[in-house]
């Protein structure tokens, strides 16, 4: 822009020399780089970044759904057929919702600064634990709103049922678990606080 603004023919050629080796030092940085992240020194960084996302957002925001979903099952569940009001049920589901939400974000932040764990950032992992485990608990508590106690905890159980799959799908496919083990884990774990919350309820 400036070689076409400039009426010297000099001053042209200067900023048209100038412009082409700029052209070539990016291209010549651009193949440096390409060659180090190519070299195993890209690997390795590749490799650290990798650790530290799981460490930092995928870790903390595992557990955190975990916890949502599965905890948030018996006090639901519990209230859904012990009142078989939908209404009170989705206050209650919201409630222990957000309050596990706000808990484990604040003890995720709080307990580790990330310093001597390498976890990174405490506030992100805060975030990343606070945030999943509040919408784990609200998958199931919002079907609630629906005003039809039957139809309102059919849904809820499906939504139970595609809440503990994603989490066996997370655990294999970020923390290489084996999907075998995640289920029974999980599935189980999950199976057994639902059975918890619907017996004490309906007593």
């Amino acid at each position: 822009a400036a070689a076409a603004g400039t009426t010297d023919a000099e001053g042209r050629k200067l900023l048209g020399d100038l412009e082409a080796a700029e052209a070539q030092h990016e291209e010549r940085a651009d193949h440096l780089v390409a060659d180090r992240l190519a070299g195993a020194e890209g690997e390795a960084e590749i490799s650290v970044a990798k650790r530290q996302f799981l460490l930092t957002w995928v870790q903390p925001g595992l557990a955190g759904l975990m916890d949502g979903s599965v905890s948030t099952l018996a006090p639901i569940f519990a209230t859904a057929f012990a009142t078989q009001n939908p209404g009170t049920t989705f206050l209650v589901g919201l409630s222990a919702s957000l309050g596990a939400g706000i808990s484990m974000g604040f003890t995720e932040a709080a307990h580790d600064d990330g310093k001597l764990s390498g976890r990174g950032s405490p506030w992100k992992r805060g975030v990343a634990s606070g945030v999943m485990t509040a919408l784990g608990g609200l998958g199931h508590a919002l079907t609630y709103l629906i005003p039809h106690f039957w139809t309102a905890t059919a849904i809820a159980l499906v939504v139970v049922f595609f809440e503990l799959w994603a989490i066996v799908w997370i655990q294999h496919r970020f923390m290489e678990t084996p999907v075998g083990r995640a289920m029974f884990q999980i599935l189980l774990g999950g199976g057994l606080v639902l059975a918890t919350g619907i017996l004490i309820g309906g007593s």
